[in-house]
């Protein structure tokens, strides 16, 4: 499915993105935006092995809340001088 192959490769730019933050944020920030990009591949997959469409929305629905809070990390990021805004921004739009 495309959206669950989308899903996994913002994640795993975020891995790499993140990998060059400082270590002193790698229980905090880091992980939190780790786990919230993460959590959108991982929401689709659930959802889709369920029985229902309306259980299947409804993970869509939290894959999607978790998109938007790997957006705020990442706009963090970028004010705290961790990303480049082009850097961050073109991740997910």
């Amino acid at each position: 499915m495309l959206v669950w192959q989308k899903g996994m490769d913002l994640a795993a730019e975020v891995y790499r993105l993140s990998r060059h933050w400082p270590k002193e944020e790698m229980y905090g920030f880091t992980s939190q935006a780790r786990r919230a990009a993460a959590s959108i591949p991982a929401n689709i997959a659930e959802g889709y092995g369920r029985q229902s469409r309306a259980s299947y929305a409804q993970f869509l629905t939290i894959a999607r809340g978790s998109l938007k809070e790997l957006e705020t990390h990442l706009l963090l990021a970028e004010r705290v001088d961790l990303a480049r805004p082009a850097t961050a921004r073109k991740r997910w739009h």
